[in-house]
C-alpha cells in the first residue's frame, strides 16, 4: 500500500525514508468494502480521501433519485467541500469497489506540515492540479451532448465502464440508463 502511495508521490519530488516513516506512522491507510457509505448528507467530517485501491463516488439524492457527480479510482483525492468549508455535506460519497484509502484530516496534515514544510507544497501544487482538472471536466460537461460525454468518458476513463455499474454511469453523464443504452447501441453501428 505505501509503495502506491510514495510511487505516486515520487511523480513530484523524492521521498527521504524519514518522510516515508512520518507518513506511515500516521495511521492513515484504511480498508472500506464495495457499498460502504464514507460521507452522508447532512454530516459534518474533516476527512480527505486518496484512494490507493478501488472506486469511490459522490452523488447526490434528489427526489429520491441518486445522481452521481464524479468518480475517484487509484491515485485521485477527494477532500470533500464540508472538510474545507466546515459546513454539514450536501451529498454522499460512498465506495463502488472494495476500496484501501488513505484518509487523512487537517490535524494529520499540519503535524507532518510542521516537520517538514515542503509537504505542504506538494498539497498546494496538487490542489491547483485538481481545480483546473475538474474546471476543465465541468467545461467539457455544460458544453457538450449526452453522446459527446459518454465518448469523452470513453476516451479518458474506460476503466470506469468495466469497473462502475451502468446506472451509474449513465447518472453520472446526466442521462437515464435507457439513453445510455440507446447511445451504445448507436455507436456499435
Amino acid at each position: 500500500m505505501e509503495d502506491k502511495l510514495f510511487d505516486y508521490i515520487s511523480r513530484y519530488m523524492i521521498v527521504s525514508e524519514e518522510e516515508k516513516k512520518a507518513i506511515i506512522d500516521l495511521d492513515i491507510f484504511r480498508n472500506y468494502k464495495k457499498g460502504t457509505i464514507l460521507l452522508t448528507e447532512g454530516q459534518q467530517s474533516d476527512d480527505g480521501y486518496f484512494v490507493i485501491k478501488g472506486c469511490i463516488r459522490c452523488y447526490y439524492i434528489i427526489d429520491g433519485e441518486e445522481k452521481t457527480t464524479a468518480f475517484y479510482p487509484e491515485s485521485e483525492t477527494l477532500a470533500p467541500l464540508c472538510s474545507v468549508n466546515k459546513k454539514p455535506s450536501e451529498y454522499y460519497v460512498s465506495c463502488v469497489e472494495d476500496s484501501i484509502l488513505i484518509v487523512s484530516n487537517p490535524e494529520m496534515e499540519k503535524t507532518i506540515f510542521e516537520r517538514f514544510p515542503r509537504f505542504e507544497t506538494l498539497c498546494r501544487i496538487l490542489s491547483e492540479e485538481l481545480l483546473a482538472k475538474n474546471q476543465a471536466s465541468f467545461d467539457g460537461f455544460k458544453t457538450s451532448t449526452p453522446e459527446q460525454r459518454y465518448l469523452n468518458l470513453l476516451k479518458t476513463r474506460p476503466d470506469l465502464l468495466q469497473r462502475v455499474p451502468q446506472y451509474q454511469i449513465a447518472s453520472y453523464l446526466g442521462i437515464e440508463p435507457q439513453s445510455l443504452s440507446r447511445i451504445r447501441k448507436r455507436l456499435v453501428k
